[in-house]
């Protein structure tokens, strides 16, 4: 499949559009015109774009869960409920992961049973199947802004979908949307479909409506190093504003060393900045975004909330835009909606404990530097690599490990990549593949991972590996053989 990073010219976008929009009966509820005036009508405190907006100007960061529920009025008290109780400043909608796949058929009989039995059959909410009208009700039935979150390779239908029903912010992308989901679907047909999406946005954009997009940063969410995320969100943002996007919103997941973390977050605005200035989109707002952790979670609530809690703490002193929030029953599945407001609570008192207050370290500036450098090797090489196309570049990075995801089950992915943790923490990494590092940034990994091999009287290994994957659930950051 031929690719570039071009923007789709509107005849062959009229036609694609035409092909996606029959895909499932709802698709004929699609107006575009309609569509857009019907986003102009909406009050502004339901724009996700100017909520991010307005709390960038003021330092303030912003509280979010995940949730989703398969019928439509569950969907709209759980979202109420999260929007009252949680006192949530942003709400989501996840996806249902047979819609992910674009097995509509199969959303339709989740629904069916989920009515038939009363309790929820799927994972989220099928919003192709509910269309255009049935997401109206749910973005007119709160206050608060809701973005699309889900997980799917090809969202074209989705997304024109739920636009048209009156959703302001969407997330995912080509890379990250690929690479930690998917096992054999190449990374040209993702980017060239995620492509599409960026259009439809910029199109959105052009009409005078502005939808927020963000990439999914966390991607596996177990040990990524900054630099891995960073250069996957970098170049999703790179993609989407050459199809007329404005309004970006980049993430990183929560690694667990409080100044790795908080470099990271600021970082990650900074260099996305430098990349979309540099390649001619100076005219695009970025935020940011925190996950809290993404790994294994403490089965004990009272222990989830330090974990939620430490992920708060991180968000308000990086100083990130919004952060998504987890909740107390990570660890035993979906969560019920009143610990999803626990959850978001927890968060909030820390966000506001930390508002006034900020963090400076000798150290925070040595953490920012290495990740600036580290990502900067990665963005740069899979332009080499494409010859100066970044959507041709980043999949031949792929290809090559010059961006190398850890523990991903794309067959696209090299997987040679290593992480695991330093003596204090952070993520280095053990085995760095084919990242096109200098030896100097070699020599850095190489150095800390030997400091806590010293350390712990043992060799540098996978083991070091396994165990911190599991250290979280044991009440640890890092992974010690005596613990």
């Amino acid at each position: 499949m031929d690719i570039q990073n071009k923007r789709i010219p509107d005849d062959e976008f009229a036609r694609l559009r035409q092909e996606v929009l029959a895909q499932w009966p709802t698709g004929k509820d699609v107006d575009l015109q309609e569509a857009v005036d019907y986003h102009k009508s909406m009050p502004e405190d339901r724009i996700f774009s100017k909520k991010l907006i307005a709390a960038k100007a003021a330092h303030k960061t912003l509280v979010q869960p995940r949730a989703g529920v398969p019928v439509i009025e569950e969907h709209i008290k759980l979202m109420q409920y999260l929007e009252k109780e949680g006192e949530a400043d942003l709400l989501p909608t996840t996806i249902d992961s047979y819609t992910r796949q674009n097995r509509y058929e199969e959303a339709e009989n989740g629904i069916n049973e989920s009515l038939r039995l009363d309790r929820a059959m799927l994972n989220g909410f099928p919003a192709v199947n509910h269309g255009v009208a049935g997401c109206r009700r749910v973005i007119e039935s709160v206050h608060t802004p809701v973005q699309v979150r889900h997980g799917t390779p090809d969202a074209r239908l989705l997304t024109e979908i739920t636009y048209a029903g009156g959703f302001t912010s969407y997330e995912g992308g080509g890379i990250s949307y690929n690479l930690p989901y998917c096992k054999n679907i190449p990374m040209e047909r993702t980017i060239r479909d995620w492509q599409y999406v960026d259009r439809l946005t910029g199109l959105y954009e052009e009409m005078g409506v502005s939808i927020n997009r963000e990439p999914y940063g966390p991607l596996t969410g177990t040990l990524v190093p900054p630099c891995i995320s960073h250069a996957a969100a970098i170049i999703e943002a790179l993609l989407a504003a050459e199809q007329g996007v404005k309004n970006i919103t980049v993430g990183y997941g929560q690694c667990g060393n409080l100044v790795q973390d908080i470099a990271a977050i600021r970082v990650l605005e900074e260099l996305t900045d430098e990349y979309l200035v540099k390649y001619g989109y100076s005219d695009v707002v970025v935020t940011t975004v925190l996950h809290q952790w993404m790994g294994g979670f403490p089965a004990d609530e009272a222990k989830a909330f330090g974990v939620i809690s430490s992920g708060s703490l991180i968000a308000a002193l990086s100083g990130a835009t919004k952060v998504i929030v987890k909740s107390p029953h990570e660890a035993v599945g979906i969560p019920t909606m009143e610990a999803n407001a626990q959850g978001l609570r927890c968060t909030k008192q820390v966000v506001n404990m930390m508002a006034d207050q900020s963090f400076n370290d000798v150290r925070l500036a040595q953490e920012m530097e290495i990740i600036r450098q580290e990502t900067r090797c990665i963005v740069d090489k899979c332009f080499e690599l494409g010859n100066g196309d970044i959507a041709i570049g980043v999949c031949r990075g792929v290809e090559a490990g010059a961006l190398d995801v850890p523990f991903a089950p794309c067959r696209a992915n090299a997987g040679l990549m290593l992480p695991c943790r330093d003596n204090e923490g952070a993520v280095r990494i053990l085995n760095t593949g084919n990242l096109p590092f200098t030896q100097d940034l070699k020599d850095f990994h190489a150095a800390k991972i030997s400091e806590r091999a010293q350390f712990e009287h043992r060799a540098a290994s996978f083991q070091m590996v396994i165990d911190d994957v599991y250290a979280i659930g044991k009440g640890r950051l890092v992974g010690r053989p005596r613990y």
